[in-house]
């Protein structure tokens, strides 16, 4: 799992009139949740560039005028007209402790349904996991080789070592429909298999 630091102060002012004021400097308001006590804090923007704008998942170890905290991102709120960021929220983890964490999916190899002129159909970019931080991936990687035209791969045919998956076993991680019906922008069913042909595929 990639790392990011982050050097920020604690903040002992609070009320609208002292987060305006951070915002007005381009700092943002943070707070820490789920360890021993609740941490305000905050850091200027672009300390939070690379968290914000990547599809990569971070460890952030929060530097905190001398504290050392291990966190994850929960939640950013951003303003409704100039984007900028209003809030961020973090989770402090351990390492003896499990964390839950959305992971970004990688589909590797070329699926034989593609090869055949089929169209992949990714419904899920991230899943959600438990278990040790040390344990965690930079991202979760799902073979797509065998995949052919109305077939699918759903989250009970994936496992990693030493996590557990925690979206429903059922629900569709990607699937390969044909050209004509990802044409029509018609969607693979959830209960789609690689041994049946689905019903939008009978009607093409």
């Amino acid at each position: 799992m990639k790392t990011l630091s982050i050097k920020a102060k604690k903040r002992n002012d609070f009320g609208k009139k002292s987060t305006s004021k951070l915002r007005a400097e381009n700092l943002v308001p943070c707070v820490m949740y789920g360890g021993k006590e609740t941490v305000h804090f905050y850091a200027h923007e672009n300390e939070f560039k690379s968290l914000i704008y990547s599809s990569h998942v971070y460890l952030v170890e929060l530097d905190i005028e001398g504290s050392a905290y291990k966190t994850v991102l929960k939640d950013i709120q951003f303003h409704p007209v100039t984007d900028k960021i209003n809030h961020i929220d973090f989770i402090e983890v351990s390492d003896d402790k499990p964390a839950v964490i959305s992971l970004p999916i990688e589909l590797t190899g070329t699926s034989a349904g593609v090869l055949a002129g089929g169209k992949i159909r990714q419904r899920r970019r991230y899943l959600k996991v438990k278990g040790l931080i040390k344990d965690m991936p930079e991202l979760l990687t799902v073979d797509i080789t065998n995949l052919n035209i109305g077939s699918v791969i759903k989250v009970s045919e994936l496992s990693y070592t030493n996590l557990e998956l925690l979206d429903q076993a059922q629900s569709m991680v990607v699937g390969v429909a044909s050209s004509r019906v990802a044409a029509k922008g018609m969607d693979i069913p959830e209960g789609a298999t690689s041994a049946e042909t689905t019903e939008a595929e009978k009607a093409e």
